[in-house]
């Protein structure tokens, strides 16, 4: 595929990613949350060394199950810092675990999809982003989300955390309009 977006590089992991999975729209509360998860563990670092341990992360974490998660301690986080296979960062395992529990009253409530969707009205945005240096880290929406995930116990959630995630989700379609994913990634908004 030619004119992909630039942030692709050459890795067939990272072309994977992009052409079958980047922008998509998830409607799927668990997969959701993973994807803000792993956005979380990104923090700092580049999303390739996330995609790359992805299979690990979700091995260590139960498949992502939150309900699982969210009923861990001291024990899972003391054999989640010792497993080489993922990012070995306290505050970060210690937030998947909060973000379980804070996920969990959210899906009781309305259901996390429909939570962050309603943000949207239910529709993704549609940008026309002609050039990468054009795709902003953040946005005004991320940080109303960021804002109100934080007052409902999330952390490691931040503003451009949140846009990542939301590009990744396919909440905005943020394929450059010279991507040939750009509008297929818009043909399947609901």
């Amino acid at each position: 595929m030619t004119d992909r977006c630039g942030w692709v590089g050459l890795e067939e992991i990272y072309i994977q990613y992009h052409d079958t999975e980047w922008g998509v729209p998830e409607y799927d509360s668990r997969a959701l949350w993973e994807k803000l998860i792993l956005d979380g563990f990104q923090a700092g670092l580049s999303w390739i060394t996330i995609l790359k341990k992805r299979d690990n992360f979700r091995a260590a974490f139960a498949d992502f199950d939150p309900n699982v998660i969210a009923t861990w301690g001291e024990p899972e986080v003391t054999r989640l810092l010792g497993d080489a296979g993922i990012i070995r960062h306290r505050g970060k395992i210690e937030a998947t675990i909060t973000n379980a529990q804070a996920w969990q009253r959210i899906e009781a409530e309305q259901g996390f999809d429909r939570y962050l969707w309603g943000f949207l009205g239910g529709a993704p945005l549609q940008n026309t982003y002609i050039n990468q240096a054009d795709v902003p880290a953040f946005t005004p929406l991320s940080t109303a989300i960021s804002k109100d995930l934080k007052k409902r116990g999330f952390k490691f959630c931040g503003p451009t955390i949140v846009y990542a995630f939301m590009q990744a989700c396919g909440l905005v379609n943020d394929h450059l309009t010279s991507c040939p994913c750009h509008a297929r990634v818009a043909a399947l908004a609901r």
